[in-house]
């Protein structure tokens, strides 16, 4: 993959988000993709990745503001770094209670890609942060 292509899998990735679609990111994945969340035990494979997006569609209503993308020369590997503005909608399990609180964090992720497919999505957030926020909320 060219530097170019993989922007453009970077960036269509982030527009499924945007969109609510889980169906048109896990089509963007590998089938042994890895997931690495900012908080919490990696996950292996789409149809981890595919739960786990299901609970933030549940729990979350976010939308990824300005991406800033770079990747590798080679293709093999990106980064994002953006901000992302949420409503938290149902109270995940061990945070505090959801009642509809508005969110505004910086979020930085990294990509590596093979085959046209991205491979690892790691994600990384302040959640002292967003804690403090719907807190405040």
């Amino acid at each position: 993959m060219s530097a170019t292509q993989t922007l453009d899998l970077i960036r269509s990735y982030y527009a499924a988000f945007n969109r609510g679609d889980a169906v048109g990111m896990l089509a963007l994945l590998a089938d042994d993709v890895v997931h690495e969340p900012s908080q919490g035990a990696p996950r292996k494979g789409k149809a981890l990745f595919g739960e786990f997006l299901a609970h933030m569609n549940r729990c979350y209503a976010e939308q990824v503001l300005d991406p800033q993308l770079m990747a590798s020369a080679d293709g093999a590997r990106a980064s994002a770094e953006f901000m992302l503005d949420g409503r938290y909608l149902e109270t995940d399990e061990g945070l505090p209670a959801a009642r509809g609180q508005t969110y505004h964090l910086r979020v930085g992720a990294f990509f590596e890609m093979a085959d046209g497919r991205i491979t690892r999505v790691s994600n990384h957030y302040n959640l002292a942060d967003w804690i403090a926020q719907v807190q405040a909320g």
